[in-house]
């Protein structure tokens, strides 16, 4: 797959590794209707299962890939039978699919679960890659908690699985224990010594609260595909967050310099769609897609998002689907938020029952998580016949 220069891919990892999470499971109906939602966002490449671990997955993979004509990647170990699988999986798919190998690399693995010597594991992601492009054009192939693997050795397998025929290689923080400067100086190893022979993939999980970061880091080091899912979900503490990887490379393409294909407007939607199938929402300050992404409440913040919204919003709401931003009224609001709600609800108030309704504001919004809009309007009326009552005596 070629690349300018400046696009980041952006593979999608919900349906497979995001699946993988505790409560996070879809039914193939439920996997091809958020497939579909993938496919409207712009991803590059959607990883709709692992088709060898249980025959719902191989008939995802199956579904998707005949439905929509997106390229699809199916999951497979380094072994003739995942392999093998995956490819029928894939079979009949509308878009040129994609077969993603994966093997560990790292001393930690190859010793205590692998129980395989380098040379070993060398030569079976090598005989896997070639095998896997018996069946289709595009292979990737992934070393297994790369993130941990001696840098030597890594570049060593990495030229080798190019060399049988991979067009991308991943390596990924499979732990979440790197952090960015360390990462990307081992992504920027990758990187040089495959030049323009392949395609250098990152897929980071989210243990030390790194997982964007890194990739960020990665991709400034010569990564040009991010593996990533909707709202971050995934194994343990989750993966790269699909909203907020691209939302920074789109916001901060000044200084980064790169681009994705994702059409932003439909984030939130799909992060709204991913949350209605498997029932787990995102925390209210979630980046992007929390109830509290463009919500403000304190009063100098309402006071100067009143004024010009870029003084506390870097990012336009609707930029990601979000309809607007909020101003939520409660204890640390301030009179001018109040005032403009007033103004929305049709409220006149003069700038002494300002003061009145204000005072009444704070002691009830003093107790309580927020405020309604019909609290304000009855607060509004309380204020308004006392102020009638006082002139008529």
């Amino acid at each position: 797959m070629a690349t300018s220069a400046d696009k980041v891919f952006i593979f999608d990892t919900t349906l497979r590794d995001g699946e993988q999470a505790p409560g996070c499971s879809m039914t193939t109906a439920e996997k091809v209707r958020m497939a579909g939602k993938l496919a409207e966002l712009g991803v590059d490449i959607m990883e709709a299962g692992f088709p060898i671990a249980w025959t719902g997955d191989f008939e995802a993979v199956q579904a998707v890939s005949r439905a929509l004509p997106v390229k699809v990647a199916a999951l497979a170990r380094c072994t003739s039978l995942d392999i093998e699988r995956a490819a029928q999986a894939l079979d009949k798919a509308k878009s040129p699919p994609r077969i993603h190998t994966f093997l560990a690399t790292s001393d930690i693995h190859l010793k205590y679960k692998l129980k395989k010597t380098r040379e070993q594991v060398l030569d079976e992601a090598a005989k896997a890659v070639a095998l896997a492009r018996k069946y289709v054009d595009d292979v990737e192939f992934s070393a297994e908690d790369g993130g941990r693997t001696e840098v030597g050795y890594l570049v060593e397998v990495a030229r080798a699985v190019v060399a049988a025929g991979a067009g991308t290689v991943n390596v990924p923080d499979t732990v979440g224990y790197a952090i960015p400067e360390e990462y990307g100086a081992l992504i920027g190893e990758v990187a040089r010594a495959l030049g323009s022979s392949a395609i250098v993939s990152v897929h980071c999980h989210n243990d030390l609260g790194l997982a964007v970061a890194n990739s960020l880091a990665a991709v400034q080091n010569g990564a040009r595909q991010v593996e990533c899912t909707i709202n971050g979900i995934g194994e343990r503490a989750g993966n790269c967050s699909l909203e907020e990887i691209v939302m920074v490379l789109k916001t901060r393409r000044d200084r980064l310099g790169f681009d994705t294909g994702i059409k932003t407007t439909d984030l939130y939607p799909a992060s709204q769609l991913l949350t209605e199938i498997i029932g787990v929402a995102v925390q209210p300050n979630k980046a992007m897609v929390g109830a509290n992404a463009f919500a403000h409440e304190a009063g100098i913040h309402q006071d100067g998002f009143l004024k010009e919204r870029t003084t506390y919003e870097i990012i336009d709401p609707k930029t990601v689907g979000v309809p607007e931003s909020k101003l939520v009224l409660g204890k640390h609001s301030g009179r001018h938020a109040l005032r403009s709600r007033c103004e929305q609800l049709g409220i006149a108030v003069s700038k002494a029952a300002l003061d009145e309704l204000y005072t009444r504001f704070v002691a009830l919004a003093d107790n309580k998580k927020g405020i309604l809009d019909d609290e304000i309007r009855k607060l509004a009326s309380e204020v308004s016949a006392g102020d009638l009552s006082r002139k008529s005596a």
